[in-house]
C-alpha cells in the first residue's frame, strides 16, 4: 500500500482473529453500543418531552453532550463490526465516517466548558442567570461547538486532497485516521488542536470551580451540589482526553506487546471509547434530580 505520493511502498503485517474471537468481540461490542444508545435515547426522549427540561439551559448543554455520545457509540461499532466483516473501507466513505467522529469528540470538552459555565453563573449571579443563561445563547453555544470542530476537520480534507493522489482518494483501506489523513502536518495540527482545546476547557473548569468557592459565603446545598458537578465535570473532561491518547496508547502496547495487537486493540477501544460513553449518563441524567423523577417511569433509575 502506498504511503506517500512518492513510490514508496511497504508491506503491512495484517492480524485478524478467529471467527469465534472474531464473533464474541463483535457481539460484546454491539451489545454495549446497544445498551448504552437506549440509556442515552431515553435521556433524549425524555428531554423532547418535558418543557421543565427543554426550556433549560443547563439539560440542553447536557442533552448535546448525550446526543454526541450517540453518534460517537455508533461510528465505533460501526467501523469495529464493518472492520471484520470487510477489513478495509474506501477512502471516501472511511474519511466521511471519521470526520463526523472527530467533530462529535471535539464538541464535548467545549460542552464542558459552557456546562461549567453555566454552573458558575448559577451559583454566583443568580438573579441574572436567567438572563444571562437563554435557550437561544445555549443553542448559539452548540452552533459555536460544532463551526469549531467542522473547520477542524475541513482542514484535515482539504490538506489531504490536495496533497493526496485520485488513486489513493479511489483506494480502500483500514479505517483508522492515520491511514487517511497522512500528512505529517496534520498530525502536529490534530495534536496542537487538543492541546489547545484541554488547556481552554481546564483553566474554564479551574476558574469556575475556585470562583465557586471562593465566592460562596456560606455551605449550601446548592453550593456544595454546584462543586460537586464541577468536580465531576472534570472527571468527564479526563475520560474525554482519553481519545486524544488512544493512538499513542495503542502504539505504545502494541510496541511493548506485539504478540497480542489484536487482544490490545480491543481493550484499548473499549476502554477509550465505550467507557466515557458508558458512565456520562450516569453522572449527569441519572444524578440529576429533576431528570431522575422523569426517568423513574422508563424504570431506568430504582424508586
Amino acid at each position: 500500500m502506498s504511503l506517500s505520493n512518492t513510490a514508496r511502498n511497504v508491506t503491512a503485517v495484517v492480524h485478524r482473529d478467529s471467527l469465534n474471537i472474531a464473533i464474541i468481540k463483535n457481539v460484546v461490542t454491539v451489545f454495549l453500543c446497544i445498551s448504552i444508545n437506549y440509556v442515552n435515547g431515553v435521556l433524549v426522549h425524555t428531554f423532547g418531552k418535558h418543557q421543565v427540561l427543554n426550556m433549560n439551559s443547563r439539560y440542553i448543554l447536557y442533552i448535546h453532550m448525550v446526543i454526541n455520545d450517540i453518534i460517537l457509540m455508533t461510528l465505533f461499532t460501526l467501523l469495529q463490526v464493518l472492520s471484520y466483516i470487510v477489513f478495509t473501507l474506501n477512502i471516501s466513505f472511511c474519511m466521511f465516517l471519521l470526520m463526523i467522529g472527530i467533530v462529535a469528540s471535539l464538541n464535548n470538552p467545549l460542552t464542558l466548558a459552557a456546562m461549567a459555565i453555566e454552573c458558575y453563573i448559577a451559583i454566583c449571579f443568580p438573579l441574572r442567570h436567567i438572563q444571562i443563561c437563554t435557550v437561544k445563547k445555549a443553542y448559539a453555544v452548540i452552533g459555536l461547538t460544532w463551526v469549531i470542530g467542522t473547520l477542524s476537520v475541513l482542514a484535515d480534507l482539504f490538506v489531504t486532497l490536495a496533497t493526496e493522489s485520485m488513486e489513493f482518494l479511489h483506494s480502500r483501506v483500514f479505517c483508522f485516521p492515520k491511514n487517511v489523513f497522512r500528512h505529517p502536518s496534520l498530525t502536529e495540527k490534530s495534536n496542537i488542536t487538543n492541546i489547545v482545546l484541554m488547556v481552554i476547557v481546564w483553566i474554564t473548569l479551574f476558574y469556575t470551580y475556585f470562583r465557586i468557592i471562593f465566592a460562596a459565603k456560606t455551605a449550601t446545598a446548592d453550593v456544595r451540589k454546584a462543586r460537586n458537578t464541577l468536580l465531576l465535570h472534570g472527571f468527564q473532561l479526563i475520560l474525554c482526553m482519553l481519545t486524544y491518547v488512544y493512538g499513542l496508547t495503542l502504539e505504545g502496547l502494541t510496541y511493548l506487546f506485539p504478540s497480542g495487537t489484536l487482544a490490545i486493540r480491543f481493550t484499548v477501544s473499549i476502554l477509550f471509547h465505550v467507557l466515557p460513553r458508558l458512565i456520562s449518563p450516569v453522572i449527569y441524567g441519572l444524578r440529576d434530580k429533576t431528570f431522575r423523577k422523569f426517568l423513574q417511569r422508563y424504570r431506568l433509575v430504582c424508586l
